[in-house]
């Protein structure tokens, strides 16, 4: 009897797959897309339709060629490419490759890689969802007109290489907003006064508010000093007392943005990195004893439902392990974004029984962290609250002055037991170890009062995990785009560079960001590529026809274009030449400028991509690198070194490299053309 025919995408989930379905079936791997539209041309005819033009994309023939081979004899074929625009794509494509009928009950979806979920989609074939494939083909389609209709004026305008699109343009231009937004921000200084106060037994630190209700900012030194002298011989009295109780709710089980995010914060991982390592978490891992088993639900996803099934089992898990204290009366249950197309589940471990200590052995050291990541977050969003005591007092003198003091211990762990969802550029409230029992009247003794100059400071620099929360949070791209849109930008394209774990935009990357603003606004404007994504769901739903959300979209652009290739001027962008050429990195010269981190000589370099950087002489023994010029002033607010930016045409400032200062100075421009670098 001839074997049925399943066509996966990779050779991990075919290998997965091919020992649950057993004897009677054949697995084979079509590994991604057979057919694209073609690199040397556009692939898209504007003049009819927009149809765009599919070819077997190069490398693919020898795996189509076996794929033919055993559909050929296999009595029946199913496409079990991923759950999503993409995969549905991809069956749409081996159909026609393979001559297989749309309409006919070949597609088999499964949003997890284990066997019960395998068999019971085997059981369950469907057509080919045309209004998914649609969907897919409106994106690829809009990005080709994109790519291919703006890069050659960069081309042209600029240098050889570079590129637009739709998703990555509007990624660089937010990152070069925000830049825009440190150069130009003016720190406010700003002062802080506290003591230590003896109350009963007790002893708190507690901060100057104001006089009675009125609040009261302290601008200056002088100013903390008023407040200073007039406390001098006041008597001091516990105020008003609050307590109450705070609940901390655990987070929901992750999105594919949630998991790119935590995985940066607490594992240090790239969003390529965080996907790469997912994916064969999804796809099937050897586990001792077992085979290969998928660990994870599917990894691309805006929702945040679970099945039935994996709460009740997953309840039944947190009751046995922690007990009754540590388990809601019903389960959790999260909203998911308006926007989400909700079409998966939140990701998840396959089974809730496979604990990470107990396959850690059969895991890679990145594997086993971004699995128990997965695993704890599920297990703690459908755990109960922790509660937290909480304690506000007001301290109040003769004198109208008032200090006040926070607090909160935690009273029950719940959910925190199991884990706790991290944070960008904040920290976590202070936890008193115990809290002290105070009652209005009390006297309190002040100590030495405490003045603390601070400034304020400018919006931080992006990260990859707080980029992709902005990208989600404005509705620019979908899940599967976060991490080959940051890697594009990042890598391939050099408009953006990575210092520290932020994200810079590079000279190149402003030029290219300044250029499509002026004469593209409409695809790095982030509601118009919002409003675009939102037409694409409802090509999706079936709602909107997607050759008329191209053509609606590409009047506009066709004229944008015609202005600009007659209107850009020509950027020169010249490599820099050094007098002392280096054998590892280019070209190097002293900038006279000692090394902050081991007082070496600095030296100007060129990276292999052509950008100059600033480094230490000592290198690799010193590992100091800086995209901005440093110069040889230190802060005189924190000490730190100094660094030259920039601020318009013709003003330069040192600003301070710390990123929680961030204090400059004005400087003399000596002529036109000194470079920040």
């Amino acid at each position: 009897m001839a074997n049925k025919l399943v066509i996966v995408e990779s050779p991990a989930k075919a290998k997965t797959i091919g020992k649950f379905l057993g004897r009677g079936y054949k697995v084979e791997a079509s590994q991604g897309h057979v057919r694209d539209l073609p690199k040397s041309q556009i692939g898209v005819d504007v003049e009819h339709d927009f149809e765009p033009k599919y070819i077997t994309i190069r490398g693919r023939g020898e795996i189509l060629g076996k794929i033919r081979k055993e559909a050929r004899s296999a009595s029946k074929i199913y496409l079990a490419t991923d759950p999503d625009r993409e995969g549905e794509a991809i069956s749409w494509h081996l159909a026609n490759v393979l001559g297989i009928d749309e309409d006919s009950a070949c597609r088999i979806e499964f949003h997890e890689v284990t066997s019960k979920a395998v068999k019971a989609a085997v059981k369950n074939p469907r057509k080919i969802d045309m209004d998914l494939v649609n969907a897919q083909q409106a994106r690829r389609v809009l990005d080709r007109l994109v790519g291919y209709k703006i890069s050659p004026i960069l081309w042209q305008k600029v240098k050889k290489g570079l590129s637009a699109g739709r998703v990555q343009s509007v990624a660089t231009k937010i990152i070069c907003d925000r830049e825009a937004e440190i150069e130009a921000f003016i720190p406010e200084e700003y002062w802080t006064l506290s003591t230590a106060f003896e109350i009963g037994d007790a002893v708190v630190n507690a901060r100057f508010t104001g006089w009675g209700e009125e609040k009261e900012e302290l601008h200056s030194r002088a100013d903390a000093d008023a407040v200073i002298e007039k406390c001098k011989g006041a008597k001091f009295a516990v105020g008003a007392i609050r307590k109450a109780e705070r609940r901390r709710l655990p987070a929901p089980p992750f999105t594919t943005s949630n998991l790119q995010q935590e995985a940066s914060r607490k594992l240090g991982f790239s969003t390529q990195k965080t996907m790469q390592i997912a994916q064969q978490l999804y796809e099937g891992v050897d586990l001792a004893g077992e085979g290969s088993q998928g660990l994870v639900t599917y990894i691309r996803t805006d929702s945040t439902r679970i099945a039935d099934e994996a709460v009740q089992a997953v309840r039944a898990l947190i009751l046995e392990g922690y007990g009754e204290d540590y388990l809601p009366e019903k389960p959790n249950v999260y909203k998911t974004r308006k926007s989400a197309q909700d079409a998966h589940e939140a990701i998840r471990p396959t089974v809730v029984e496979r604990r990470p200590e107990k396959i850690k052995s059969s895991l890679s050291r990145d594997q086993y962290r971004l699995y128990k990541l997965i695993y704890d977050r599920f297990v703690s969003s459908q755990m109960t609250p922790a509660l937290y005591d909480t304690l506000g007092v007001d301290i109040d003198s003769d004198n109208g002055a008032r200090f006040h003091f926070n607090g909160q211990k935690l009273r029950f762990a719940g959910f925190t037991t199991v884990y706790v969802e991290s944070v960008d550029d904040q920290q976590e409230e202070a936890e008193n170890a115990s809290l002290p029992e105070l009652n209005e009247g009390m006297a309190a003794k002040a100590g030495e009062m405490n003045a603390e100059q601070h400034f304020t400071q400018p919006p931080p620099r992006y990260t990859e995990a707080s980029l992709v929360r902005t990208l989600e949070e404005k509705g620019i791209g979908r899940p599967s785009t976060y991490s080959p849109t940051i890697s594009t930008i990042t890598g391939r394209r050099g408009y953006i560079a990575k210092e520290n774990k932020r994200l810079i935009p590079t000279e190149l990357g402003k030029i290219v960001n300044d250029m499509m603003c002026k004469n593209f606004p409409d695809i790095v404007d982030v509601a118009f590529t919002a409003t675009m994504e939102d037409e694409l769901d409802d090509v999706e739903a079936g709602n909107a026809d997607w050759r008329r959300i191209v053509s609606d979209f590409y009047g506009p652009f066709e004229k944008d274009l015609e202005k600009a290739e007659a209107s850009i001027e020509k950027v020169s962008i010249e490599d820099q030449v050094s007098d002392v050429p280096c054998e590892k990195c280019g070209a190097m010269n002293n900038i006279g400028v000692p090394c902050p981190k081991c007082g070496g000589e600095l030296l100007e370099r060129i990276s292999r991509k052509g950008r100059k950087f600033y480094g230490c002489e000592k290198y690799p023994e010193c590992d100091f690198v800086s995209w901005d010029r440093p110069v040889a002033d230190k802060c005189p607010v924190c000490g730190s070194y100094m660094v030259l930016k920039r601020g318009g045409k013709d003003t330069l400032y040192h600003v301070c490299a710390n990123e929680t200062c961030r204090h400059r100075v004005q400087v003399e421009n000596p002529n036109s053309e000194e470079s920040d670098g």
